[in-house]
């Protein structure tokens, strides 16, 4: 199993997973050609996906689909909700739409979409178990459900550690309405409750740390944070996780 986060963040977002010889790319939010270039880096060609999966409508996930679809003709899966919300759904095929439910299957991977608490129509995570591996990635979400906690055990796991509040709080460019946004049950995930979710799983191999905010976060900080709950949980005594943080410019890959 390869997972790659090709880019992360609020300027866009993309992951290449690569389970059982099937190649999905979930959410393409930053441009084609940053999405061939980056697949590029780690071997992979636009021609080699099997599938896109979208988690929400937000531009900064869905930027690069008419040109992807128009010209690689990749299948798309999401909520139909999704699919209905985007302001370019007329130009692309209506053959690539591929609605689903909870639970679908390409090629030998169950994957699992999940509900998540954010300000879109119908936002979901995606849980993916191959033959051996599961993967999971859970990102723009206002916080961590029962049902999302469950879904969060996986051997490699994105999850969102959007923002520190303290920096939040200062931050003199985002107005109060933005703010209350993102602190919202519908907005993102904080470096607190990233790591208290953490703090509650069994068994994952390795954690990539991702959307996190150039504006209102710190790798340091979120280190800090999230490790520190950790230690006072006594998590690294009972597992033997490793922690990457996804950048927004260059991927970041993990091979399981």
């Amino acid at each position: 199993m390869q997972v790659s986060v090709l880019a992360s963040g609020s300027k866009g977002n993309a992951t290449y997973i690569e389970i059982d010889g099937i190649r999905i790319l979930i959410d393409a939010g930053i441009s084609a050609t940053r999405i061939k270039k980056n697949l590029r880096q780690i071997g992979v060609g636009m021609e080699d996906l099997n599938a896109i999966l979208l988690t929400h409508e937000h531009i900064d996930h869905i930027r690069a689909l008419p040109t992807l679809c128009k010209h690689y003709h990749i299948p798309l899966y999401s909520r139909a909700e999704t699919f209905n919300a985007m302001p370019f759904r007329s130009e692309i095929e209506a053959t690539l739409l591929h609605p689903i439910s909870k639970h679908f299957s390409l090629g030998s991977i169950s994957i699992e979409a999940f509900n998540t608490s954010h300000d879109a129509v119908a936002p979901v995570g995606y849980r993916l178990q191959g033959r051996k591996n599961t993967c999971t990635l859970a990102t723009d979400l206002g916080f961590v459900s029962t049902a999302v906690q469950s879904a969060l055990n996986s051997d490699i796991l994105v999850l969102e550690s959007n923002y520190d509040p303290e920096l939040l709080h200062q931050n003199r460019k985002y107005p109060p309405f933005l703010k209350a946004r993102i602190r919202s049950k519908k907005g993102h995930l904080s470096n607190l409750d990233a790591a208290w979710a953490i703090s509650r799983l069994q068994n994952v191999y390795h954690i990539i740390l991702a959307h996190m905010s150039a504006e209102n976060n710190l790798c340091s900080i979120a280190q800090k944070t999230i490790f520190s709950i950790l230690q006072q949980q006594q998590y690294f005594d009972r597992h033997k996780t490793t922690f990457t943080f996804a950048k927004q410019d260059n991927p970041v890959s993990v091979i399981y």
